[in-house]
């Protein structure tokens, strides 16, 4: 756009050149902002939990030293091995760079076979840039014979380019002589031993695990995700690998177990100003890779960079098309690249929350939005796997992609928001099945999903998981939210409305009429406080169920459709357990006793919760949080980061801005695992990568401070809004509702109380 086509007589060209200046200095400030580096200081295997980079697409895990080739991951690609259940297969490690700093009669001493110490790695620093969603690690690498070399390494996976991947070693050797590099592209081989998840109970997977040395729940270290021995990768076929020495270039075609084919190629850059010698072409099994010599010279600073291009079946096409994909973005350049992918994170983080009081509480807002945006696509109908682009969870589709992920979305970016409910129309047809296997009409809705083709993947010693059906009414609640917040009747009539309609045909179908008590209920559930399983009337998913078949029936009038009487006359008649003499809600029927030790101790703050929202008199809302939190004394047992943001919006919905401000304290405890922030279940376990758990804490600023909800006018201030006492203030900028564009700022007035403010920065169509 020129810049005289966007001034105007109500803005002068000399107010835009403010403003554009303005917005510089903005981005400046917050490119030097702490809150968005996470820095590990030194090389220490034993304290380093992985973190990852990626772009909604694929991944790549980190390791201390930045170039070894580590296990990477591309969107919905499953392993569908026999007897197991469909698992992410790891696809080729594409980082991998290995430097070997000379040779002696001891033979060569290549950086990623030395052991990490501090004496191999000193004057470490790594540092996960959150602004820039690069990794960049810098040492002093000392090999065996005392010859040093100074390390600086750089990775990225473009979000400006969504196949590509990038990573650059510059060396520094401290003496002359010859060096030599390897690039690889890394296949692993399949991994072992694999377990018949899909058929093996609960007591026979402890007795085969155990039988092989293995336990369930204990983590492998302190560095590495619980139930290891069963989040392990799928495997990736390498059906064919080649290379070409003379124009410095790998390439492979692969196809997951009993899964989708897939594409990888490299192409290698060294310094113009050296001539590369000994060029060697590996291409066994397990094994391609480049190597070459070079004659340096002292304090010299060398860089080569290593450019990957990745596809996989239906996205991107094969390896030869990857290869002239990999040699055109060396062609452009490292520089050119990482200017483009900065600029796309730099449009993200233009959406953001900042909070002014607490340093901790704002890094762990950016972290977490970091990972949410490195974790999900725009403008397609791919969802969020529970742990993003890891094995974690086996890489299923939960009810987080739907009530967590969702939601923390929807307002900072609805384009990205809205892949996640056109997954659940992409899959319909796979969740008709499914009804329909359980003699149950309308959509049903797995509790596990393959996030590529949308089917049941719950493993057979988690089968009572087939009762949590309220992830059907979580998904219904995400299609009418999207609907709410961009007012696009058009994509409610083709896509929304066929998956709310079919989940109220469930529903409708599931509840059984009470005739002695004149209600309907529902029996044989899992409560989402999911040591209470086969209850009747949980009352979480009793109100889920209520309110879906409330959307239905808004929704076919909002579309001009008649809908089911009965969907309504189920609704108002829904029993939601309730205790008269202490005016607060039950968990579930006050036939089942409230005895058992969980990580909730109840769920009745799931009530309150945003999303669900569940209407009550101040009273019942206040009854139901004291309830709440002397059964997480009573009952509670390491209570999940899940617990913790829910307790923080309930709070706020009281008006009790400390209380929620210590629960997002709490929040900060045990569950960052150090040094890159990666959130776990709870904060004694290392179930990590949990992506919902990240949401949520996002979610109890976006919906608890603030006080709002989405309803038919847009977003509606429900509860007044608060803030803790430290906390001078909350902004939320470039929040998207209906196409138009407002920051919102939580502060205090003249005289000291709370407000919400709302500034429009630009309108929606009309």
């Amino acid at each position: 756009m020129q810049a005289d086509s966007i001034c105007s007589a109500r803005t002068s060209c000399a107010a835009l050149l403010v403003m554009i200046a303005a917005l510089a200095n903005v981005r400046a400030s917050w490119a030097a902002d702490s809150s968005f580096e996470l820095t590990a200081t030194e090389a220490n295997p034993e304290s380093y939990f992985p973190t990852y980079l990626a772009n909604g697409y694929f991944s790549t895990m980190t390791a201390p030293r930045g170039t070894e080739a580590n296990a990477a991951y591309l969107v919905a690609f499953m392993d569908r091995a026999p007897q197991d259940v469909a698992r992410p297969a790891a696809i080729p490690g594409w980082t991998g760079i290995d430097y070997s700093s000379g040779s002696s009669s001891a033979g060569e001493f290549w950086l990623n076979q030395t052991r990490i110490s501090p004496q191999s790695l000193s004057e470490y620093r790594q540092t996960l840039n959150l602004y820039d969603a690069t990794l960049t690690t810098s040492y002093r690498f000392t090999d065996a014979t005392r010859r040093e070399t100074r390390i600086r390494v750089r990775t990225f996976v473009s979000q400006a380019s969504p196949h590509l991947g990038v990573t650059e070693l510059s060396f520094t050797p401290e003496f002359s002589g010859r060096v030599r590099l390897a690039f690889s592209l890394q296949p692993w081989a399949p991994h072992q031993p694999r377990f018949a998840m899909a058929q093996l109970t609960s007591a026979q997977l402890t007795a085969t695990l155990e039988a092989n040395g293995m336990n369930l729940i204990q983590p492998v270290s302190a560095t590495t995700p619980d139930r290891a021995p069963i989040w392990y990768h799928g495997d990736t076929h390498v059906l064919q690998e080649r290379g070409d020495a003379k124009a410095l270039t790998l390439w492979l075609d692969g196809r997951a177990e009993g899964g989708l084919a897939m594409a990888e190629a490299a192409a290698i850059a060294l310094p113009a100003a050296l001539k590369p010698e000994n060029i060697q072409l590996a291409t066994e099994i397990n094994r391609l890779s480049l190597s070459v010599s070079l004659e340096v010279q002292r304090g010299r600073t060398y860089t080569v960079s290593k450019y990957v291009a990745i596809s996989r079946e239906d996205w991107g096409g094969d390896s030869q098309q990857m290869r002239t994909a990999a040699g055109a973005a060396r062609a452009r350049g490292f520089e050119a690249l990482l200017n483009e992918h900065r600029a796309a994170w730099h449009n993200l983080w233009t959406s953001d929350i900042r909070i002014a009081g607490d340093p901790a509480a704002q890094r762990a807002v950016h972290s977490d939005l970091y990972y949410l945006l490195s974790s999900t696509t725009a403008s397609t109908a791919w969802p969020v796997a529970a742990c993003a682009l890891t094995p974690n969870y086996a890489g299923h589709t939960f009810w987080d992609s739907d009530s967590w992920v969702f939601p923390a979305l929807l307002l900072l970016h609805p384009e990205r928001a809205r892949a996640l409910v056109m997954f659940r129309y992409r899959t319909l047809a796979p969740a008709r099945a499914l009804a329909a296997q359980h003699g149950v009409r309308g959509a049903m809705y797995p509790w596990e999903a393959d996030p590529d083709n949308g089917s049941e993947q719950t493993p057979h010693f988690a089968q009572a998981a087939v009762r949590e059906i309220h992830v059907n009414a979580d998904i219904a609640i995400a299609q009418w939210q999207y609907f709410l917040a961009t007012g696009d009747r058009a994509w409610l009539q083709q896509f929304g409305w066929p998956v709310i309609r079919a989940i109220a045909e469930f529903w409708a179908s599931r509840v059984k009429f009470n005739q002695t008590a004149q209600r309907y209920e529902i029996h044989h559930v899992m409560s989402p406080d999911e040591a209470y399983d086969d209850v009747s009337n949980d009352a979480f998913t009793n109100a889920s169920a209520s309110k879906a078949l409330v959307i239905a029936t808004e929704a076919a009038r909002e579309i001009g459709v008649a809908p089911d009487p009965l969907w309504a006359q189920i609704a108002t008649r829904m029993y939601i357990p309730f205790s008269a003499t202490e005016q607060r809600h039950l968990d579930f029927d006050p036939s089942v006793p409230h005895d058992k030790v969980t990580w909730m101790g109840s769920s009745l703050s799931r009530l309150a919760y945003p999303n669900l929202d569940l209407s009550m008199p101040a009273e019942v809302r206040r009854n139901d949080f004291a309830y709440q939190l002397h059964e997480l004394a009573v009952h509670g047992n390491d209570p999940n980061e899940m617990m913790m943001v829910m307790l923080a919006v309930h709070a706020a919905e009281l008006g009790e801005g400390n209380v929620a401000g210590r629960w997002i304290d709490r929040n900060l405890i045990g569950f960052l695992k150090p040094p890159f922030q990666v959130r776990s279940e709870t904060a004694t376990n290392n179930a990590g990568y949990i992506l919902a758990t990240s949401a949520g804490f996002l979610q109890s600023l976006l919906f608890g401070f603030t006080g709002l909800r989405l309803d038919r006018d847009g977003l509606a201030a429900r509860f007044a809004p608060v803030l803790p006492d430290a906390w001078t203030s909350i902004e939320l900028t470039n929040i998207s509702l209906r196409g138009a564009h407002y920051d919102l700022t939580i502060d205090r007035g003249a005289a000291g109380k709370v407000r919400l403010r709302r500034v429009l920065r630009s309108r929606g169509p009309r």
